[in-house]
């Protein structure tokens, strides 16, 4: 009886201590910055749709010397990184959507809102792709979501709507790009956009791509490779974040919509790319980053890891 209750006293200072050290895990994974001086790639959003793989839908930030200065994607979960990353609204000079899907959008509505007790006073360039079929376009995305008349979240309006008193206003733009053409349509004093028209099944989707001065970061966003576009794009880049949502035994319509390991690879090394962040990672790839690294290692030899919520990466010139 008395061993009973020495094991029972065990097992409960195990779970005091179990429970302190994921505490302790969570507040460090939640505190993370990225350092203040040089250009950097922040994770917000590892993961893909699924909330069950304990990670954010896609989003990222890049840094220029200690202030975010363009968003790509801003999935569930990734507003609350946004904050976590202690990112500031205001620094934003643009945010580009790779497509319209919930895992890569859904966190606008969120982050628009708290941006409304903010200190933005400039208006916000939002890009992203054109309409097809059952996808809205950038600028009917924004309407749907905040029109004045039948947007669902039209108490927002005043940040959309032409003329109307707002601290700032977004501005929609779609990217008519077609065929391997490139869209450079953005530009100011710190960083360039460009984009280009992937295959993401019948979903019209772009890949984005930003120049800081000799350093560069490409995001393929959700692709399969088919169009053989993004290795133009993404030519000598300094990291290319390239999705894993499928593993390579995948077949059938989900190939359609994204890259197996072995066109991850293929692609990054025809581009010359220098550096591989996998990110958009699903329960159906956590877990066999081996075999995915090795089907990338037939064809790509550089610099490879495996994306988590809120890593920082530094763009700096490779070899």
């Amino acid at each position: 009886m008395g061993a009973r209750v020495i094991l029972s006293a065990f097992l409960q200072v195990v779970l005091v201590v179990v429970a302190m050290l994921s505490t302790s895990g969570a507040q460090a994974a939640s505190a993370r910055q990225c350092p203040d001086k040089g250009v950097w790639l922040q994770v917000l959003g590892a993961g893909g749709p699924e909330i069950e793989d304990m990670h954010a839908s896609t989003g990222y930030l890049v840094w220029i010397d200690g202030k975010a200065r363009l968003l790509v994607d801003i999935g569930g979960g990734a507003a609350l990184r946004f904050a976590e990353a202690k990112a500031n609204f205001a620094d934003l000079d643009a945010i580009a959507f790779s497509h319209f899907h919930v895992d890569h959008s859904a966190g606008l509505p969120v982050l628009l809102k708290s941006a409304f007790f903010g200190e933005r006073n400039r208006d916000l360039p939002v890009f992203g792709p054109v309409g097809r079929d059952f996808m809205p376009s950038t600028e009917e995305f924004l309407n749907g979501l905040f029109g004045a008349k039948a947007g669902i979240y039209r108490y927002l309006s005043s940040f959309v709507t032409p003329g109307e008193y707002a601290a700032f206003h977004l501005k929609p733009a779609s990217i008519p790009v077609k065929g391997k053409s490139i869209w450079r349509g953005f530009a100011n004093k710190r960083l360039k956009l460009s984009a280009v028209g992937v295959r993401h099944g019948p979903l019209p989707a772009l890949a984005w791509r930003v120049d800081i001065g000799k350093l560069s970061v490409t995001f393929s966003g959700d692709m399969s490779g088919r169009a053989d576009t993004l290795p133009s794009l993404a030519h000598k880049t300094d990291i290319l974040v390239a999705h894993n949502a499928i593993p390579q035994s995948a077949s059938g319509f989900v190939t359609s919509l994204h890259m197996r390991p072995s066109v991850i690879g293929r692609i990054a090394a025809g581009a010359g790319v220098k550096a591989l962040v996998l990110s958009h990672r699903m329960r159906r790839t956590f877990g066999v980053e081996s075999e995915t690294l090795a089907q990338i290692r037939k064809s790509y030899q550089g610099p490879t890891q495996f994306a988590e919520d809120l890593q920082c990466f530094k763009v700096e010139a490779g070899e």
